[in-house]
């Protein structure tokens, strides 16, 4: 189910940046617990996890991403952010924020699978 909503994608050339920015529904951010994440799809491949925020602060982030990627939250303006910088042509592909809203237990939250919520999916491509 689309109930979020995503912008900021683009074509950037290696080494560069972009951020991607994603509109979450008011009322998620009012659950005590819940998970939003955004997650890669790669021409050809499955949905991979990015990066996962909790809802008391934490993040996760897949190994190829981090110290590149930074996700974050701004609560009043109901968004979801991921920084993305020194991009590479590996990171070329559909982009998908998501959030699971009312759920405790975070050890799936670098999983597709657990997510019910999802946006439209915006497209980046990094090229020379």
């Amino acid at each position: 189910q689309d109930l979020l909503v995503e912008s900021g994608g683009g074509s950037v050339q290696p080494g560069g940046s972009l951020r991607l920015s994603c509109v979450v529904p008011q009322y998620f951010f009012l659950y005590r617990d819940y998970y939003m994440g955004w997650f890669h799809q790669a021409p050809g491949r499955e949905r991979e996890a990015v990066a996962a925020l909790l809802s008391r602060g934490a993040t996760q982030y897949d190994d190829s991403v981090k110290g590149r990627f930074t996700i974050s939250k701004d609560n009043a303006k109901n968004r979801l952010y991921l920084q993305m910088n020194n991009l590479s042509v590996e990171d070329t592909g559909e982009y998908y924020c998501a959030a699971n809203p009312g759920v405790k237990d975070t050890r799936a939250a670098l999983s597709a699978d657990a997510y019910r919520y999802w946006s439209q999916g915006t497209q980046v491509t990094v090229s020379a």
